[in-house]
């Protein structure tokens, strides 16, 4: 079993997350097969330099980014024993794809297969990564996204999309999946913007179907320009998913809680790197606890939640 270098018995607003002597390295870029794809798929592996067992997250990235980002949050999983996967998607501002380009129309089941890809080829791309194949626990898996990339995540762990008549689609989860997080994951599509329902119709997700223990991560001032709701449009993903399912939100939270892509990003308009630890070290906690490796990090939040000052709170079912 991998060592844990939470420590959530305190305040998880400072910064008390993973041993932050905790050495990580990472390794880009890595090009996984995927045949179709009118551009090639490359990811990046961060990992401990120690330990074995270690659980693995697929992460996928908010909308233009890449397997760049996200430092703050891959780096702090690293250092609590997680082995990370992060894939550049098509929508990537690097691929140029924009609104007017006939392929985005299709983007977001690249993304899904993106996902698909990776898992479905996470030995080879662990050999590539320095030998990490035989350091990692292959039955204990999970995803993770934020934005966009939440209802990619979601997706692989049983979320469907509605089409125009409100007709479920394919399933698309991944067996090898166990446990989930969706940070800022989009709510249902029936309040869509009149842009939003032109150029993102796949923006519709049906959270009954989606069964996988999933922890889903919203801001308290998220106020999206796709959805004429207001921040409880991206708690849907909780309140309309079969359990178990748990809910962290974090009062004063927007879109990018903190700073997840990165330090100073143009996207950040919160900025603020204890709420980044708190969002990084929650899903730790979680996926601990959801993987069956350890739960005592994530009993420990849900005390420290219990009695703090409601700038957060967890709930279950």
């Amino acid at each position: 079993m991998p060592s844990s270098h939470l420590d959530l018995g305190l305040d998880l607003a400072r910064d008390l997350g993973p041993d932050r002597d905790q050495r990580i390295v990472a390794v880009k870029p890595i090009t996984v097969p995927a045949p179709g794809r009118s551009v090639a798929l490359q990811v990046k592996v961060t990992a401990p330099l120690s330990g074995h067992d270690l659980p693995v997250i697929v992460f996928s990235h908010g909308n233009a980014w890449s397997l760049d980002g996200y430092e703050p949050l891959v780096d702090r999983w690293a250092a609590a024993g997680f082995v990370v996967v992060q894939p550049t998607h098509l929508d990537s501002r690097r691929n140029g794809i924009g609104w007017d380009d006939p392929r985005f129309a299709t983007v977001w089941r690249v993304r899904i297969a993106d996902l698909h890809a990776v898992l479905d080829g996470l030995g080879d791309i662990l050999a590539r990564a320095g030998g990490l194949e035989a350091r990692v626990d292959h039955e204990r898996l999970a995803v993770v996204g934020h934005s966009w990339g939440a209802q990619t995540a979601g997706a692989i762990l049983g979320a469907c999309v509605l089409d125009a008549d409100g007709v479920p689609g394919e399933d698309f989860s991944h067996p090898a999946v166990s446990a989930g997080a969706l940070i800022a994951a989009t709510g249902t599509g029936d309040t869509l913007t009149p842009f939003a329902a032109e150029h993102l119709p796949f923006m519709r997700p049906d959270y009954s179907t989606m069964t996988t223990p999933t922890l889903v991560v919203a801001g308290g001032r998220d106020r999206s320009q796709l959805s004429t709701r207001g921040p409880e449009w991206f708690t849907d993903a909780y309140h309309l998913s079969p359990s178990p399912k748990s809910l962290l939100t974090i009062a004063d939270g927007e879109h990018t809680l903190g700073g997840l892509a990165g330090e100073m990003a143009a996207e950040t308009t919160d900025e603020d790197p204890a709420r980044v630890a708190l969002v990084a070290d929650a899903i730790s906690a979680y996926l601990y606890d959801a993987l069956k490796l350890d739960d005592t990090a994530w009993a420990a939040l849900h005390d420290t939640a219990a009695t703090d000052d409601g700038t957060w709170s967890i709930v279950g079912k």
